[in-house]
C-alpha cells in the first residue's frame, strides 16, 4: 500500500455504514465492518420494534450512515410504502442529526436476494425464510451504496 492509499484509509471516518430494507412486518439490517470495506447481513427485525433495536444498536455502535431503500415502481412513483418509508427516513434524520441518512433505490432487491440464495445452494424451504430474503435484500442495497459511492 503507498503512502497516499494509508493516508486516504487513516482519514476515513470509522462509522460503520448501515442498510435499511424497511417492510410491513419486517425489516432487513446489512452492516459494514468500520473500514467499510464489507458489506454484510446482520439481521432481520420485527418493524414494529424497529424503533427501539436502532436505538439500542446505535448506542453500542458508531454508524456513519443510514441507507434506507427507497421502493418504486417501474415508472419511478412510490410503491405501497413509499410514504411510509419517507417520513421513517426524515424521522431517522430528525431523532439521529449526526448520522446521514441516504436513500437507494431498492428495486429488484427481493428478487435478487431470492436468486441469490438459489445460488448459494439453499434448499426450497430455507429459501421460504422471507426474514433471510429481506437480511440479503438489505446488503444487496448497502453494496449497490458502496458501489455508487465508490467505497473500497
Amino acid at each position: 500500500m503507498d503512502q497516499t492509499a494509508a493516508l486516504f484509509l487513516f482519514l476515513q471516518p470509522m462509522g460503520r455504514l448501515m442498510a435499511i430494507d424497511y417492510g410491513k412486518k419486517r425489516t432487513g439490517i446489512a452492516v459494514t465492518d468500520p473500514m467499510k470495506i464489507i458489506a454484510s447481513g446482520l439481521c432481520t427485525v420485527a418493524t414494529k420494534e424497529l424503533g427501539h433495536w436502532l436505538v439500542n444498536y446505535l448506542l453500542k455502535e458508531d454508524v456513519e450512515t443510514i441507507v434506507v431503500g427507497e421502493p418504486k415502481q417501474m415508472d419511478y412513483t412510490d410503491s405501497e410504502l413509499g410514504g411510509e418509508i419517507t417520513a421513517f427516513a426524515k424521522a431517522l434524520q430528525t431523532q439521529y442529526p449526526n448520522i446521514k441518512v441516504e436513500r437507494v433505490d431498492e428495486r429488484f432487491t427481493s428478487k435478487m436476494a431470492f436468486q441469490t440464495m438459489i445460488d448459494s445452494g439453499l434448499n426450497k424451504r430455507q429459501r421460504r425464510n422471507k426474514a433471510l430474503v429481506d437480511e440479503i435484500a438489505a446488503t444487496i442495497i448497502l453494496q449497490s451504496y458502496m458501489d455508487r459511492k465508490n467505497y473500497l
